[in-house]
């Protein structure tokens, strides 16, 4: 069975120049190592996550960064569109303020703002951006919310 992994494709161990076929590594490594959705300690310690992906020495290449980060934003913006109705109609730039503030603090910490999405919904940019301003959000993110509070209230990417 092929079974195409990043740019490398395996269909059998000689063609990979080794000894013995390999019928299925996909399948092998993922009950051999297991499969783990979030970080744990592998038998000798080493932070772990995935198939075996050994976070210490190894760590993730500049594609897989992209890769999650895309994944995430894809996942934020259903999230917004389906949650708050007049998302769509802003424009990219405002739509951005929003999608950063959602993966900062996820669509809970986001919803606790109802004055600054009331702001954002009727297009009162520079009441969103005092809104923003005025929260214990921007103390703790400090430089963050300076940008993203000048980037709602001009409509340009900050």
């Amino acid at each position: 069975m092929d079974r195409a992994l990043g740019e490398l494709r395996y269909t059998s161990q000689a063609e990979a120049g080794f000894p013995m076929p390999i019928e299925n590594i996909y399948e092998q490594l993922r009950r051999d190592e297991g499969v783990r959705k979030f970080p744990y300690r592998d038998t000798v310690g080493k932070l772990t996550i995935g198939v075996g992906r050994n976070l210490n020495g190894k760590g993730l290449t500049d594609e897989e960064i992209d890769h999650l980060l895309e994944n995430d934003i894809r996942e934020i913006t259903l999230e917004a569109n389906g949650k708050l109705p007049w998302f769509p109609a802003l424009d990219g730039v405002r739509q951005g303020v929003i999608l950063n503030l959602i993966f900062n603090m996820g669509f809970a910490g986001l919803e606790k703002f109802p004055r600054f999405l009331q702001a954002v919904a009727q297009g009162q940019w520079e009441t969103a951006a005092d809104e923003m301003r005025d929260s214990e959000w921007a103390r703790q993110v400090g430089d963050r919310a300076v940008r993203l509070e000048e980037q709602m209230r001009t409509g340009a990417w900050v």
